[in-house]
């Protein structure tokens, strides 16, 4: 059974950092994606960031292009997502999820993605 298990979520001023983490089982393809997704209250879920694990492509969206960085530890299963500079802009419930690919071109759409973990609350304050 595939799981994914983030972490690292919580409540941070503006201008600070946080660093989520996404901790893959229960799959045994080489070749997969895992993709960030964010959702804030009243909006459509919309991708943030994505790696891939076989050419370690990624992917980030323009409004956190600089600030925000994924990475993997293979050994691990674990692929994060370090924040930095964040914004109250940023504050929603981050998702990690399983697919097949990550483009460096396309943004990562959640019909893409087929496993997803339960999220974990980012709460920004100005």
């Amino acid at each position: 059974e595939v799981q994914l298990v983030e972490s690292g979520g919580g409540l941070v001023q503006a201008g600070g950092s946080l660093r989520l983490a996404c901790a893959a089982s229960g799959f045994t393809s080489d070749v997969y994606a895992i993709g960030w997704f964010r959702q804030a209250p009243g909006k459509e879920r919309e991708g943030v960031s994505c790696i891939s694990s076989n050419n370690g492509v990624t992917y980030y969206a323009d409004s956190v292009k600089g600030r925000l960085s994924i990475s993997t530890d293979n050994a691990k299963n674990t692929v994060y997502l370090q924040m930095n500079s964040l914004k109250p802009e940023d504050t929603a419930v981050y998702y990690c999820a399983l697919g097949l690919s990550c483009s460096d071109k396309y943004i990562p759409h959640p019909y893409d993605y087929n496993y997803w973990g339960q999220g974990t609350q980012v709460t920004v304050s100005s």
